[in-house]
């Protein structure tokens, strides 16, 4: 390199020359990086997939992706309120069921969300279980030269002792002994006229997030597999009925994916009665329900009957199946004749209720025996009263003044071309309507025992009284439910439970002993670290020296000042 002088006559010395390839060379190039080819972005995307972030990240969405789930009704729990959500909402319900929302949980997007979580989980555990299994079998770490360097250090100067022929060694046994009973792995490295020991504790904290994250996919995989053995059922039970645990005696039934409904569980059930107790008025909480209690007798082949008591979140449990109370209320027996007195239709219709003193809604359907297919719309009020615009109401949710009014509608009620059709509901449109709303007639008003005539001369409708303590039947809402999978699901979530607990509790941290000779005696030096947060670190630290000194019968060890 050979100096060049300036116009000003000042030495200047020259560059020197530059590497072709180098960055501000002339001759540089760009930078051309290596192609990855199909395997290196699959080996990239699979890097992202089962790192610990994208696995929480998933985590929050599937939380995100079930709350749908919990704001509209579900066809697999509540398949009448799928269908009234249909009805209060037409123009929007086509949008929500093409995206799922009715689904929820079998839709695609949730199903995608569901199986990247399950394949993020196990692409993260195993690794790291690899490397955990690593660590639990490899030495603890040797002591560091130089102990005051970390942040909790503690150092006391022991007297040298006639007949010990190497005190530090000693020193370092007794330290080790303690640490060893604390729970702590020790070893020792004793060199350069030193001798120390390391200790290393709170494997148990990552075996505890190990143990979480294996526990969460067993949660996945219970109840992917179990649900598709599962199946729930809904069933309207009225006093005096029974039900058979058969797919044809359902209301709705929702069977998992290996469910075909024919190898269900023998045995019925009678709803023999059901109690309820309402406070009284003129009594804090009027009105309200105190217990309800649905007495049923159970029959299985082979056994004795045997009664039992289906209470709200106590269910019972047959062959398998818990059976839950999820609802009750009325059924009024009617029975209708047509002009010749003949019965052309007598049951015990349950009445939906519709508000808390049990106002019900109640839908008959008479499509053979009268002139027309006729549909009747009622409203039972088991204490009616009168609204101030002169509607009745229901005051009281127990039977002390009931009446039943009915609307009369005839015309094609749309069972005969196979469409299947809730029997809660009545489609009026094209209907004529014969009493109540916008016609001249009232409507039909019932008490019990009473009987008074359908519209045109077609018959007369009675409400069949049961008895004068009770004249009016009531109805239980029953769900059966099995699921295979709920006791691995409560045993992993406990499990899951166990380890995250772990994982937050249970801290991460070594401790070294290290004493030396000195001409004043043994010089003892004791040293803490932490593996993330441990505000307990120093008093550890402090715990270990205390109890050091005092088995040697020293003073208090003095603590490093920064």
């Amino acid at each position: 390199m050979s100096p060049s002088r300036s116009d000003t006559g000042t030495e200047v010395t020259a560059d020197p020359p530059r590497p072709g390839d180098h960055a501000d060379s002339d001759s540089a190039t760009d930078i051309a990086q290596p192609a990855l080819g199909i395997a290196g972005w699959l080996r990239w995307a699979w890097r992202q997939l089962t790192s610990m972030r994208t696995a929480l990240v998933l985590l929050l969405f599937l939380a995100i992706a079930a709350v749908p789930g919990s704001l509209f009704p579900q066809r697999s729990a509540d398949p009448n309120g799928v269908i009234q959500w249909e009805r209060d909402n037409p123009d929007v319900f086509p949008l929500a069921d093409a995206v799922g929302l009715f689904d929820v949980y079998l839709s695609p997007w949730f199903s995608a969300i569901y199986l990247l979580l399950f394949t993020s989980l196990i692409g993260c555990v195993i690794p790291r279980a690899k490397h955990h299994y690593k660590a639990l079998r490899s030495r603890p770490p040797r002591t560091p030269a130089r102990l005051s360097r970390l942040s909790e250090f503690r150092e006391l100067t022991l007297p040298r002792e006639g007949g010990q022929t190497d005190p530090a060694a000693h020193a370092i046994d007794v330290a080790a002994e303690q640490l060893r009973k604390a729970g702590y792995r020790v070893e020792r490295y004793d060199a350069r006229g030193a001798a120390s020991v390391s200790a290393e504790r709170g494997y148990l904290r990552e075996t505890g997030n190990l143990i979480f994250h294996v526990a969460l996919v067993g949660v996945l995989v219970s109840v992917a597999i179990g649900g598709s053995f599962a199946y729930t059922g809904q069933r309207v039970v009225v006093e005096g009925t029974t039900f058979v645990n058969a797919l044809s005696d359902y209301s709705s039934f929702n069977p998992g994916r290996f469910v075909d409904g024919t190898g269900l569980a023998p045995y019925s059930l009678t709803l023999d009665d059901f109690q309820v107790s309402y406070r009284l008025p003129g009594t804090p909480g009027a009105g309200q329900a105190g217990d309800f209690s649905a007495d049923v007798t159970i029959r299985q082949p082979g056994q004795d009957d045997r009664a039992q008591s289906v209470i709200v979140n106590y269910p019972i449990t047959v062959e398998g199946d818990r059976i839950y109370l999820l609802g009750n209320g009325y059924a009024p027996t009617l029975t209708i004749r047509d002009a010749a007195g003949e019965v052309v239709y007598s049951e015990s219709q349950p009445f939906l209720p519709q508000d808390s003193n049990m106002t019900s809604l109640g839908i008959i359907k008479v499509p053979d025996g009268l002139p027309e297919q006729v549909g009747l719309i009622g409203f039972f009020y088991p204490t009616q009263g009168v609204l101030p615009s002169g509607a009745f109401t229901s005051v009281y949710p127990d039977v002390v003044n009931p009446v039943i009014t009915l609307n009369v509608f005839s015309g094609d009620l749309g069972i005969d071309d196979g469409t299947p059709r809730s029997v809660y509901t009545l489609e009026v449109d094209g209907l004529t309507q014969h009493t109540g709303g916008d016609t001249a007639a009232d409507s039909l008003e019932l008490t019990p025992g009473a009987t008074v005539d359908l519209p045109n001369g077609w018959g007369t409708i009675t409400w069949e009284e049961v008895t004068a303590e009770e004249p009016v039947k009531r109805f239980a809402s029953l769900q059966i439910q099995r699921d295979p999978s709920s006791g691995w699901v409560l045993a992993f979530s406990v499990l899951a439970t166990l380890g995250l607990f772990a994982g937050l509790f249970v801290p991460r941290r070594r401790l070294w002993a290290k004493a030396r000779t000195t001409p004043d005696g043994v010089h003892v030096e004791y040293a803490g670290l932490a593996r993330g947060e441990d505000p307990a670190l120093a008093r550890a630290v402090d715990e270990l020296a205390t109890r050091h000194a005092r088995a040697l019968h020293v003073d208090q060890p003095k603590k490093n000042e920064p």
